[in-house]
């Protein structure tokens, strides 16, 4: 979803709590990547692989110069002979620790394994984040958990291109301040002139 889009998106649900929403969101994660640079692992459940999401962090993060927003996304069925960016399995999950960060996206209940292997990542120091459908497991699991249920006006997919987008905003180039209206123009005028970066 290009800048355009999330603008339109983001004015049809003004009034709303889910921009404000997504821009916490994605403040807690750039805070938790950008800081320690240890790493983004995006996980889904074995039904709900949450690759677009990826995309979308690895456009935002080549726009916003921020390398460390773009994602390893750990697959329940990589293959080793899958391209190298989709032949990470969970076993990545269990090398997680001190310095990373594990963005979890669960529409639904995960299987008990996959909470098992997140746990451990948590007791090993990482910092674990959640988009989830409302499960009190991934609630309690999660240091930060941005919840989209059944009853909301949006769906998770949504609320995944307003917190993608919102994770590369307000970010400065070295040496600039990131506060002023010119700075932000120009920087939104680079990302809607710049080509496309490579597709996953």
């Amino acid at each position: 979803m290009d800048a355009v889009r999330v603008a339109l998106l983001r004015e049809v649900l003004a009034g709303t709590r889910w921009p404000t929403a997504a821009r916490q969101f994605a403040r807690t994660l750039r805070s938790s990547v950008v800081p320690h640079g240890g790493g983004l692992l995006l996980v889904g459940t074995p039904v709900y692989e949450p690759w677009h999401l990826a995309a979308h962090l690895v456009d935002e993060s080549t726009w916003a110069g921020l390398p460390e927003l773009r994602p390893t996304l750990v697959r329940h069925r990589a293959r080793p002979d899958d391209p190298a960016h989709l032949a990470v399995g969970l076993g990545r999950i269990e090398a997680a620790g001190r310095g990373e960060t594990l963005l979890m996206v669960a529409p639904a209940a995960p299987d008990g394994a996959l909470l098992e292997r997140v746990h451990d990542a948590r007791r090993a120091g990482a910092t674990v984040l959640a988009l989830d459908g409302g499960d009190p497991e991934i609630q309690a699991l999660a240091h930060e958990a941005l919840t989209v249920t059944d009853a909301d006006e949006v769906d998770l997919d949504t609320v995944q291109h307003l917190v993608s987008a919102a994770a590369g905003e307000n970010v400065a180039p070295a040496g600039r301040g990131r506060g002023t209206f010119r700075d932000r123009l120009s920087r939104l005028a680079d990302q809607l002139t710049a080509p496309p970066p490579p597709r996953w």
